[in-house]
């Protein structure tokens, strides 16, 4: 029966676009978190961030346009709790790279360690996993495709867990600086909560393909 609508039902030229914009703007800032935390030079690093800053405002401003789209439209290309779900967590991956990449400012951290950019790595990935299958949304043609992100994704996440742990216990070793410790304790901790999202976003996804495809 959903395969009947479908044939049957306008395009959505609404939601898709903003999702896929989306998508974009969270490997931007992937990447532009990683450059961050790879070079040496404080005022190439300055410059990363306020591009970080400035992608993060540009991600809430799309997910206002999907809030205020949800509640003026009619017909929604699936459910409207799906539509919110899904944005607000697509959000949250932005919000906590953000957040990341500020308090590497605000905490004046010089050095920043190996397995941090091999968490800005995984990102990177990550979100252009997600934005490989958010444009599958437009025709759920491929959802094998969609499938196989959320899978990727899942051990993204896992993987992005086990490099901090082992990073903190390297810390709680080696750190004599408590201040010092703290701050790159919670670098850490943002960045990996940041790969949270991500699964947050895949087990939206396979919500949407259960009641969808």
């Amino acid at each position: 029966m959903n395969s009947f609508f479908k044939v049957f039902s306008p395009k959505d030229k609404k939601f898709q676009p903003l999702f896929e914009e989306c998508g974009g703007n969270l490997v931007s800032i992937s990447e532009a978190l990683l450059l961050t935390l790879s070079t040496t030079d404080m005022e190439k690093r300055k410059i990363h961030i306020k591009e970080i800053e400035r992608m993060e405002h540009i991600g809430e401003l799309i997910r206002t346009r999907v809030f205020l789209k949800l509640s003026t439209s009619l017909i929604t290309p699936f459910s409207r709790e799906d539509i919110h779900s899904l944005i607000s967590s697509l959000y949250d991956i932005a919000d906590h790279m953000h957040t990341a990449a500020i308090n590497i400012d605000l905490y004046h951290v010089v050095d920043l360690n190996k397995p941090m950019i091999k968490m800005a790595q995984l990102l990177i990935e990550m979100c252009k996993d997600l934005e490989i299958a958010l444009k599958e949304l437009k025709t759920f043609k491929n959802t094998g495709l969609i499938s196989d992100v959320c899978l990727r994704i899942y051990k993204g996440e896992s993987k992005a867990d086990s490099l901090c742990n082992h990073a903190l216990a390297g810390l709680f070793e080696s750190e004599t600086n408590a201040i010092e410790l703290i701050k790159q304790k919670e670098i850490l901790q943002t960045l990996e909560m940041a790969t949270d999202k991500c699964d947050d976003v895949a087990n939206v996804l396979e919500s949407i393909l259960v009641k969808n495809a």
